[in-house]
């Protein structure tokens, strides 16, 4: 099998490109070894980006960056448990706040364009794993303050809509209304709170962890320079560099039910 950290395969499509690119199909291999197909999506109109995949356990996640309103938005879709009385899907949403220079702009993103679809794709930089704190939880129906694609991207997780108190501070200070947000309990509040991978009863709350990764997708451009006939160098964009991310979301359920993942870990 080839693996190829993308580049100089994945280019930028010139403005002369008579096709607009907004979708991209990357083939990568996750950690546990199993091949799956990302799908990029870039909408330039919106200013966003989404990515989507599937693990080898069928969990569907997909990722939303939201430049408009700085917010990003991580979806899992769980497989449930049937034979343990869970429905058929699992959902969580997991939303903070996006920081300048994570992902490439959605423009630059819709005139990706990739020559050898068929190659699978290795992150040329794997960044550390980063672990949050998810605290708050989310009322979906007035979420669209933070950001117009949380409704359709968070519907299926009801009660399950989290972000981190930093972030909520921030919102608030740009006017976002108050309401929407709920502090969950923490260790004192619960000071018998535990981990759900140590608790036995299924009904007892516990601290709940969730982790995944992002195993490909393009974190920045990359400048190249051409020199006129007086020695001049004019940057211009000729490609992008790839990433590698992971995030362990920690936050409080109600009953270790939710969370039975953490029995296989």
């Amino acid at each position: 099998m080839l693996v190829s950290p993308g580049p100089p395969l994945l280019l930028l499509c010139t403005l002369l490109t008579l096709t607009r690119c907004s979708e991209l199909k990357v083939r990568v291999r996750l950690a546990d070894g199993h091949i799956t197909e990302e799908v990029l999506e870039a909408d330039s109109e919106q200013d966003s980006i989404t990515l989507e995949f599937k693990q080898a356990d069928g969990t569907l996640i997909t990722f939303v960056a939201d430049f408009k309103q700085d917010v990003k938005i991580f979806r899992a879709l769980i497989l449930g448990e049937l034979e343990r009385g869970q429905s058929q899907y699992q959902a969580l949403c997991f939303i903070t706040r996006l920081n300048h220079n994570e992902i490439i702009p959605s423009e630059s993103m819709a005139r990706l364009r990739q020559k050898n679809p068929h190659t699978i794709r290795a992150a040329e930089e794997k960044r550390a794993m980063e672990t949050v704190s998810m605290n708050v939880a989310v009322n979906l129906t007035r979420a669209w303050q933070l950001s117009t694609h949380l409704y359709n991207t968070c519907s299926m997780a009801h009660e399950a809509v989290y972000t981190r108190e930093a972030d909520v501070r921030h919102w608030l200070d740009t006017g976002v209304e108050g309401s929407m947000f709920e502090i969950l309990p923490q260790g004192v509040e619960v000071p018998d709170l535990q981990s759900c991978r140590s608790v036995k009863d299924l009904w007892q709350p516990c601290s709940c962890s969730y982790s995944l990764r992002l195993e490909w997708y393009p974190c920045l451009l990359k400048y190249c320079r051409n020199r006129d006939a007086t020695g001049r160098g004019t940057p211009y964009k000729c490609g992008i560099k790839s990433c590698s991310k992971g995030y362990n979301f920690t936050y409080y359920t109600p009953h270790k039910h939710l969370c039975l993942w953490e029995e296989e870990t």
